[in-house]
């Protein structure tokens, strides 16, 4: 038997998915398409659950001219064997990959047809690829794919992946759709992780323990918040430090903090002493300091959700719904940037993201009563936060306590 019989297009998925888009890196997000989150990728083909695991999550994101089987970034130092070399090529590379696999009935593999798809996704995409079962490569779908720019990947049924054809990256158009995925390969996106403190001070705080002639843990721990590994998680998600070399450093935001913290209070060293007076307070930041609020307010403001939640807010406000609740309002986000509404809110996490979509590959609105579906770094913590700085005119709540028919997204100032 061939060792690549029988392969399904999702399980050619799964594996293309494990080899080009391996965790070795932090800067790797990667979503398949709702199609495979589903128990039958065909009316009679039923999908494994153990390739669903591999493929999940799910999104269906829009690339180009249609929707491919699988899109994510991935940094284009760790795709050398991936791509031809580039004098052009961008630091991170957006990619789409369209697969054919075997059928229960008949064994062709559509190879022209999935060349032609994957260039179809070739303006949203810095490169895109066909990966089908590896006999099914001819020298024909070769020539082809090599002139439409499009890579080949040959899938065995033991895993492993052969390259026949490597793309070139090109520059793109930029869309909502690909830079919700985009900013899920970032430090700043909710994927991977989220804030672990719900004050923004905490965060400010870091960025000054920096600086401080002190060593930094122990600045932070001694006035702003025992947690400091999550400070520091923190200040880097919010663009304040970069902690990838030996020693953190602040970015230009985080510079901008001591700044201020010096023109208020003469010193970084008497604007930590402070910060001391804010341990443990829940009361609103913006009420409680309104100068330091106003500088977290700016911070929060920088981080890339944040303009947009409040904008689509606006978008409702204009609309005459003033005070959309949490189900409304991602409803409404997912009308305008569908990519980003289900990134931004839909949990990631185990079948969560795969109940939110219904058959047509749609987001399943009655599911969305159900506060467990939805991504804590949003509903929770960033939320607290924008009503730490006075953006809204609640405080978030943890998605096992929130009822999403009532939590309330309200801005505090509407214009």
């Amino acid at each position: 038997m061939s060792a690549t019989a029988g392969l399904t297009e999702p399980e050619v998925l799964a594996h293309t998915k494990r080899s080009l888009f391996s965790n070795e890196d932090d800067e790797t997000y990667v979503v398949a398409d709702t199609q495979f989150a589903k128990e039958s990728w065909l009316s009679d083909e039923r999908i494994n659950e153990d390739v669903k695991t591999t493929l999940s999550p799910f999104n269906h994101v829009r690339v180009g001219s249609g929707y491919p089987d699988l899109v994510g970034v991935r940094n284009t130092d760790r795709l050398g064997e991936y791509i031809l070399d580039s004098s052009t090529e961008p630091e991170s590379a957006l990619l789409a990959v369209e697969a054919k696999g075997h059928k229960t009935h008949g064994n062709n593999v559509d190879v022209e047809t999935g060349v032609v798809q994957a260039h179809d996704r070739l303006t949203g995409a810095n490169a895109v690829y066909l990966a089908v079962p590896e006999t099914s490569v001819t020298s024909s779908a070769r020539t082809m794919a090599r002139e439409l720019n499009v890579g080949v990947l040959g899938v065995k049924s033991d895993g492993n992946v052969s390259v026949f054809e490597k793309p070139r990256p090109v520059g793109v158009q930029r869309s909502g759709s690909t830079d919700a995925i985009r900013f899920q390969a970032t430090a700043q996106g909710v994927a991977h992780q989220s804030f672990n403190l719900n004050h923004p001070k905490n965060y400010l705080g870091y960025a000054l323990g920096v600086y401080s002639s002190q060593p930094t843990k122990e600045a932070v721990d001694e006035y702003v918040v025992g947690e400091v590994r999550g400070a520091r998680q923190g200040a880097e998600f919010l663009g304040l430090v970069n902690t990838s070399g030996a020693q953190d450093r602040l970015t230009s935001l985080g510079k901008e903090v001591v700044r201020f913290a010096v023109s208020e209070h003469g010193s970084v060293e008497s604007a930590l002493e402070k910060f001391i007076d804010w341990q443990g307070s829940r009361s609103r930041f913006a009420d409680v300091e309104r100068r330091w609020g106003m500088v977290a307010r700016r911070v929060i403001f920088e981080y890339p959700a944040t303009e947009l939640i409040v904008d689509e807010l606006q978008s409702l406000h204009d609309r005459g719904v003033q005070e959309p609740t949490l189900r409304e309002f991602v409803i409404h986000l997912y009308d305008s940037h569908p990519s980003f509404a289900v990134e931004l809110f839909i949990s990631n996490k185990d079948e969560k993201r795969e109940r939110a979509f219904r058959d047509n590959d749609t987001l399943d609105t009655e599911a969305l009563k159900q506060g467990e579906l939805y991504q804590p770094g949003t509903t929770f913590q960033l939320k607290a936060m924008m009503y730490h700085t006075g953006i809204l005119i609640d405080t978030g709540k943890e998605p096992s306590n929130i009822d999403p028919t009532e939590d309330i997204w309200r801005l505090t100032e509407s214009i």
